[in-house]
């Protein structure tokens, strides 16, 4: 087995993986190191790899947040659904993630017990087939989301870039969308059935459990059920808003007294998303513009290699 390990290329990162490069001295194994050249190289090298080294086994690690994770599961599941030819060469191709340099946990957080900063967990650890969820031609293994959320990553990736803080980023970026994203008329249907009419604050479509660092969008979350959890906000008072906030952040706003019948909560295989207008919808954080998405579950398309249990 050969590891690839896939590193942020950005200048300012380099000083946030010595703990890892210590880390591969000390666990001797076959493996290279590849640097990313910029946005979107993490899914162009491994399918690139995929196709020029079909009967190689090899495990592709992404080392980093939530956008490099992203980049290397669309990589390698992208290439497996392609065509019948490709997904028999990814048969021996797996993926692992070692957490350096991100902004949030929010997708590590769904495997509780489990080091994802140790290379030597990880090279003990087992495969587990983990869903993801298809859009478009892309691809989420987290959580994807609409509106209101929208424009709180936006906003935040834009502190973030700025040098703030990813707490403080994703808290202006929650002010700035209370003021200027509470009516957004989109249409969701999910499963062929329409959700709800009428505007919406914001709508989630979990795979995981965490968005943003700190809102459980969908606390009871399994990335191996086949299915996602869809979470739809009609538009509320401010004051319902506010209060209703805090629970996001808890997990316990599904149900709640305080959202009464406000928020509708769904399980589905599939979802279509319209708009008249150009909207952005957020894939693990990266922004995807358009007016039409189709979302499906690709059960079990991941082939995930996580750390061993810790005891």
């Amino acid at each position: 087995m050969k590891y690839i390990y896939i590193v942020n290329g950005r200048p300012d990162k380099a000083a946030q993986y010595q703990d890892f490069y210590d880390q591969l001295k000390l666990n001797p194994h076959p493996y290279e190191v590849y640097t990313t050249l910029g946005e979107g190289d993490a899914t162009r090298y491994v399918r690139l790899y995929c196709d020029l080294h079909p009967e190689e086994e090899v495990c592709f690690v992404a080392c980093g947040g939530n956008g490099i994770i992203n980049g290397v599961a669309s990589g390698l599941v992208g290439y497996a659904q392609s065509s019948l030819e490709a997904a028999r060469q990814c048969e021996n191709k797996t993926m692992a993630v070692l957490y350096f340099a991100g902004a949030t946990e929010d997708f590590i957080i769904n495997f509780p017990g489990r080091n994802f900063r140790s290379v030597k967990d990880m090279l003990e650890g087992t495969v587990t087939p983990t869903d993801i969820i298809q859009v478009n031609d892309s691809y989420c293994l987290n959580v994807c989301n609409i509106g209101f959320n929208s424009k709180v990553a936006s906003r935040a990736n834009e502190l973030v870039e700025k040098g703030k803080s990813a707490h403080e980023a994703y808290t202006r970026g929650v002010i700035n969308a209370i003021l200027t994203s509470r009516y957004n008329r989109i249409k969701v249907m999910v499963d062929g059935e329409r959700i709800a009419r009428g505007p919406m604050v914001l709508c989630t479509f979990a795979n995981g459990r965490r968005v943003g660092g700190e809102f459980n969008c969908a606390p009871d979350a399994r990335l191996d059920d086949g299915l996602m959890d869809v979470c739809y906000f009609r538009t509320m008072s401010l004051l319902r808003l506010l209060m209703l906030i805090p629970h996001y952040k808890a997990g316990t706003h599904i149900g709640s007294r305080v959202a009464g019948k406000r928020v509708l909560f769904r399980h589905a295989r599939e979802v279509v998303i319209s708009s008249k207008d150009l909207i952005d919808i957020y894939l693990d954080g990266e922004q995807l513009p358009g007016s039409q998405f189709h979302l499906k579950v690709l059960p079990g398309a991941l082939p995930l290699r996580l750390p061993k249990i810790e005891q």
